[in-house]
């Protein structure tokens, strides 16, 4: 299956990414010539790999039957110094927020995403270390 975007020069280091119905622009901080008038194209790939394993696991808890109130999902990443710098590392914290929440099914729910369902942490386990804890409040 072949999938594409397109992306267009705005103006000095911004670009606009046209994906699907959504607009997203991305540029460079002012400290290296951009206006700081997008997102970083290297925290877009933090902010892709929330989003995938985040979908998943709220698909996944929802087939258990497992009403969460609230997940907010962290990722750290570590940054070689060289140039390029490229992430050498990252950590996914999922913090979930429930009445009696069911840890072995967050577990589970968390483990089939990262083992089998999000494309974004299986490609990137390619390429560097991808860890992952879990956080609960009740």
């Amino acid at each position: 299956m072949k999938t594409s975007i397109k992306t267009s020069w705005k103006e000095n280091m911004a670009f606009e990414s046209r994906i699907g119905e959504h607009n997203i622009v991305t540029d460079a901080p002012v400290d290296v010539g951009g206006d700081n008038s997008g997102a970083s194209p290297k925290k877009l790939m933090m902010a892709s790999l929330a989003g995938c394993t985040g979908i998943d696991v709220v698909l996944i808890l929802k087939k258990m039957r497992v009403n969460i109130d609230d997940l907010i999902i962290t990722v750290d990443a570590v940054l070689t110094e060289e140039v390029p710098s490229v992430y050498q590392s990252m950590n996914i914290i999922y913090e979930f927020s429930g009445n009696d929440l069911d840890v072995d099914k967050l577990q589970r729910a968390v483990e089939l995403s990262q083992e089998k369902y999000c494309g974004v942490s299986i490609m990137y386990k390619r390429i560097m270390d991808i860890t992952w804890e879990i956080k609960y409040q009740t």
